[in-house]
């Protein structure tokens, strides 16, 4: 067997649109011959580049193929989920397209294709029910009630992961409605977040300057470049849009239709060699932002104009007035209830190995909720 990493000596086909002729070709075929009446669903969803269509040659080093994710139902998982990966070994073809079909494994145990020349075929396939996907990449059954705490207590990207990607076939009628119902937070716990993301900026909008006029410029960057990001994230809550994880963030971000206003704003303040002239260009993005805010037209309109922070000389937008007003706004019960300034996971913790524990950050929430 001979892995094979991301050089490509044919015209390259990105990973959504591989998969789904995987599927239409291959598995789609099999299925129908060995197993006809079987209900099932077919699609490419959550992990991947592919799924986001980010997905480069360069993706082709691990992770990515032509795979995809069979759900069944339990009864016909627990019956027939060994019998059908066997049906693949035996009949899915060595390569498709030119791109191997059988997957080996990288010392780190992530996978890469890998041309073969006798079978049985490591094909890329998985089984699995609707239910216990979902439940494992949520932590609750998105069938049911969906409660605001469960929605702030899930990080965004998984969110994405689940309403991105593709279905290719939806025989069970459950993936379709489900990624819907997915498809965005509903208002109060969009407002709660969208609240949170300003309180974030009003905790430090007034720092820059301030580490800039103590000659500490590397700790006056990095504050700027924390506000643009904070900025980043509240455009993508504004837009109502999830937000990817950290290797995309700023690719998704170029998508978004104030990108092409802001993009080169921030590029600005990055590139900047003074807490002055950073300011100068955060000044202009504040009040960007600002305008984009009235234009939702979710509260009355606020000044957006940048001003004095107190009798220092730091121009800020003062956030806290944007935080207020959308407060104002929340009517639910269950929206009043959440913690008041903690916002989602994403908008409190910073570290990925931690975001992958997600009992433990609904048995935070409803502790405080609780009290």
């Amino acid at each position: 067997m001979r892995p094979r990493g991301g050089n490509l000596d044919h015209t390259f086909i990105k990973g959504l649109e591989l998969s789904e002729l995987f599927y239409k070709e291959v598995v789609k075929p099999i299925l129908a011959k060995r197993f006809s009446g079987l209900t099932y669903s077919a699609a490419l969803i959550g992990l991947g580049s592919e799924v986001l269509g980010f997905d480069t040659p360069q993706s082709m080093d691990h992770d990515w193929g032509p795979k995809l994710m069979l759900f069944l139902g339990e009864a016909d998982h627990e019956t027939y989920h060994n019998e059908i990966n066997q049906a693949l070994c035996q009949e899915v073809p060595g390569e498709i397209h030119g791109y191997p079909t059988s997957f080996g494994h990288h010392e780190d145990g992530t996978t890469v294709m890998t041309a073969t020349d006798t079978g049985p075929i490591n094909h890329g396939v998985m089984f699995l029910t609707v239910q216990c996907f979902f439940k494992y990449v949520l932590n609750f059954d998105p069938t049911g009630n969906i409660r605001a705490v469960d929605w702030i207590s899930v990080p965004e990207y998984r969110l994405l992961m689940l309403t991105s990607g593709r279905v290719f076939h939806d025989g069970l009628g459950q993936l379709e409605p489900i990624r819907a119902r997915l498809r965005y937070y509903p208002d109060d716990v969009w407002l709660y977040l969208l609240a949170a993301q300003w309180r974030r900026i009003a905790q430090e909008e007034a720092f820059m300057g301030r580490c800039g006029q103590v000659g500490d410029d590397l700790g006056s960057r990095l504050i700027a470049a924390r506000l643009v990001r904070d900025l980043m994230r509240l455009s993508f809550l504004m837009k109502r849009r999830y937000a990817p994880f950290v290797k995309w963030f700023g690719s998704a971000f170029a998508k978004l239709d104030c990108a092409s206003d802001l993009v080169p704003i921030f590029t600005r303040v990055l590139e900047a060699n003074s807490w002055e002239e950073r300011q100068t260009h955060l000044t202009v993005a504040y009040e960007f932002v600002a305008k984009m805010h009235n234009a939702l037209r979710i509260t009355e309109p606020l000044t957006t104009e940048v001003s004095q922070f107190h009798s220092r000389p730091f121009l800020v937008i003062h956030a806290d007035r944007f935080v207020d007003a959308i407060r104002a706004e929340i009517k639910s019960e269950e929206g009043l209830a959440l913690p008041e300034h903690l916002g989602s996971v994403d908008q409190f913790i910073d570290s990925t190995d931690a975001l992958r524990y997600l009992n433990r950050f609904s048995a935070v929430y409803d502790e405080n909720v609780a009290a």
